[in-house]
């Protein structure tokens, strides 16, 4: 490919993905489409200034200014990284999260026919699997999609959508589902980089509930290495999970936290659980690495010390 469109460049994610290939990759031009909303800042990218890169400040909602994207750069592949993703921004503002997380990317699906696009890669969440009970084996890619939030269901609309022009107008298309992600460039409204900065200014964080929900930790630099493999290797129409094989009660990880940061548990404020909260996310990530030969590197220890080291 020539030219790929990344949806969602300036974010978490997306930036990182960025700041990895664009340099690795100089023969494709990169067009990072964002809107720039809460969860963008320019800044995550560091490789802005390199010439197979360009930004367009773009809200993948509105559907003229796209189609002008579309004429002008004439992307070959699409990697959509774009979402509201928020749980509880989702359950105080639904409406925000059907517009950008189905709306969005129907627009993005038409364009990708309409222009021939020769892949589309659908960057997900395992969100979409629902919960889990402590004895239930981990999230496969054939698990049945039963979300239990706005922001889940708004991303397994999205995905059922993928599928449906992949069968329906044969787009060639993929789609990731990620477990929860941490690293460089996170929103520091999220668990584990609001926490660190709580711990380190010497204030409390607050903790939802009795602490024992169980979340999979995945590094975001194995993250993007796995969707880069998935972009260009994966098989169309599949689905493929990627996990960090690494599960951890929230208590374990503040305690972790805590340990690294000289803190003791005086430092956990317990409160009130929100609204469908999903009691524990597992996955199952053998099929991508059986069949790509992906597995996760870094370690939760070696991550969360490196993001302590940014923060200091």
């Amino acid at each position: 490919m020539k030219t790929i469109l990344v949806t969602g460049g300036a974010g978490f994610i997306g930036s990182n993905y960025l700041n990895e290939f664009v340099p690795l990759y100089s023969g494709i031009k990169f067009i990072n489409v964002d809107s720039l909303t809460y969860a963008g800042n320019l800044a995550n990218v560091t490789v802005s200034a390199l010439p197979n890169y360009v930004f367009e400040q773009v809200d993948i909602t509105d559907a003229f200014k796209l189609e002008n994207l579309f004429d002008t750069y004439k992307p070959e592949g699409i990697i959509h990284f774009a979402a509201e993703s928020h749980v509880d921004k989702s359950i105080s503002d639904p409406d925000a999260f059907i517009k950008t997380n189905i709306g969005g990317t129907n627009n993005l699906l038409r364009l990708a026919v309409k222009h021939s696009i020769i892949r589309f890669h659908q960057v997900s969440t395992d969100e979409v699997y629902g919960s889990l009970g402590e004895e239930d084996s981990a999230f496969t890619e054939s698990s049945q999609l039963a979300p239990n939030n706005p922001y889940s269901a708004s991303k397994a609309a999205g995905d059922l959508l993928v599928r449906s022009y992949y069968k329906t107008f044969g787009l060639d298309a993929v789609i990731t589902r990620c477990s929860n992600n941490y690293g460089p460039n996170q929103d520091d409204t999220k668990m584990i980089p609001l926490f660190i900065k709580k711990l380190l200014a010497g204030e409390r964080v607050p903790l939802y509930g009795d602490g024992l929900h169980v979340r999979d930790w995945l590094h975001v630099s194995d993250h993007v290495r796995a969707i880069d493999l998935v972009f260009h290797k994966g098989k169309s129409g599949e689905i493929y999970n990627v996990g960090g094989d690494n599960e951890l009660t929230n208590i374990v990880l503040v305690n972790k936290l805590l340990k690294l940061t000289n803190r003791n548990s005086d430092a956990i404020e317990f409160v009130t659980d929100r609204k469908g909260h999903d009691r524990r996310y597992a996955i199952d990530a053998s099929k991508i690495q059986n069949e790509l030969g992906w597995k996760p590197v870094v370690t939760f220890e070696e991550g969360i010390a490196d993001l302590l080291a940014l923060s200091n």
